[in-house]
């Protein structure tokens, strides 16, 4: 298993909407416990494969209570059903590191997806773990944190994206 790299704003190809798999194979399960280390890593709660520059329907994530590690690896995940009841949440993002933002998402979500072992599932999802599978699910398709905040906070963070990478060109260079 490996550690994969990031994908950080503003890079392009975070707003690309990823494939469906067709065919799960070794490549797609090697890529799940390569985004599982990585997440850990980083540290992180969830991260989808677009982030470590594969435009497929993956993403991992983590469901640990009471210092318990839980995890749970989809492919092809859709949400099904939404709740009417929202809830505020302050999210980060690992392709926005340091930037947190307070977004309103469903409280609960029934998703559909297929598991590690090729199980077609539905589970339900409630509090935290609802909001980390939707943020998810976003970067799938392309939508990013930012989109759901205003213009003015958009900007401002996306220039302060800027101004870390050129900061780590040049400190590279």
């Amino acid at each position: 298993m490996s550690i994969l790299p990031i994908i950080k704003a503003p890079d392009p190809i975070l707003r690309v909407k990823s494939n469906y798999i067709s065919e799960i194979g070794n490549s797609e399960l090697k890529l799940l416990d390569d985004m599982i280390d990585t997440m850990y890593a980083a540290p992180g709660v969830g991260l989808s494969a677009i982030q470590v520059g594969v435009a497929k329907r993956m993403i991992v994530i983590d469901t640990s209570k009471n210092s318990v590690i839980s995890n749970i690896k989809m492919i092809n995940p859709e949400i099904i059903w939404e709740s009417d009841e929202s809830q505020s949440n302050e999210e980060g993002c690992l392709s926005f590191p340091d930037q947190y933002v307070e977004i309103l998402r469903s409280k609960e979500i029934k998703v559909k997806y297929i598991s590690e072992n090729k199980e077609s599932k539905t589970s339900n999802f409630k509090g935290f773990e609802a909001v980390i599978i939707q943020h998810e699910i976003d970067h799938l398709d392309g939508n990013l944190l930012i989109d759901k905040i205003s213009s003015i906070k958009k900007n401002i963070i996306l220039r302060k994206m800027k101004k870390i990478k050129k900061f780590k060109w040049k400190i590279r260079g």
